[in-house]
C-alpha cells in the first residue's frame, strides 16, 4: 500500500484515485499518522459484502406477493419458572 501525505494527496487526487483502481488501497497520512484509505469502488463493494439492498433482498422472497401470511403458533401451555 502506497502512503501519501495529506498535502500531496490533495494536490494529486486524480493520480491517487487511478492508483487505487490499478494498484490497490492508498494510505493517507496527516502529521505522520494514517487517517484515511482510498479504495477503488470494486474493492469497496467486495469488502462491504452484498451489493443488494435489504429492500431488494426482501422483494426476492417467495412470500413477497402474498396478501396474508399465517404463522402456525405453538398452543402448548407455558411452564412454571421460579423467581
Amino acid at each position: 500500500m502506497q502512503t501519501w501525505q495529506m498535502q500531496e494527496a490533495k494536490a494529486r487526487l486524480s493520480e491517487l484515485v487511478k492508483l487505487a483502481q490499478t494498484e490497490g488501497p492508498q494510505d493517507i497520512t496527516l502529521h505522520g499518522r494514517s487517517v484515511a484509505v482510498v479504495l477503488s469502488r470494486e474493492a469497496f463493494e467486495r469488502l462491504s459484502g452484498s451489493k443488494q439492498s435489504l429492500v431488494e433482498f426482501m422483494r426476492q422472497s417467495p412470500l413477497y406477493d402474498l396478501e396474508e401470511i399465517e404463522f402456525e403458533r405453538d398452543r402448548s401451555t407455558t411452564r412454571e419458572t421460579p423467581l
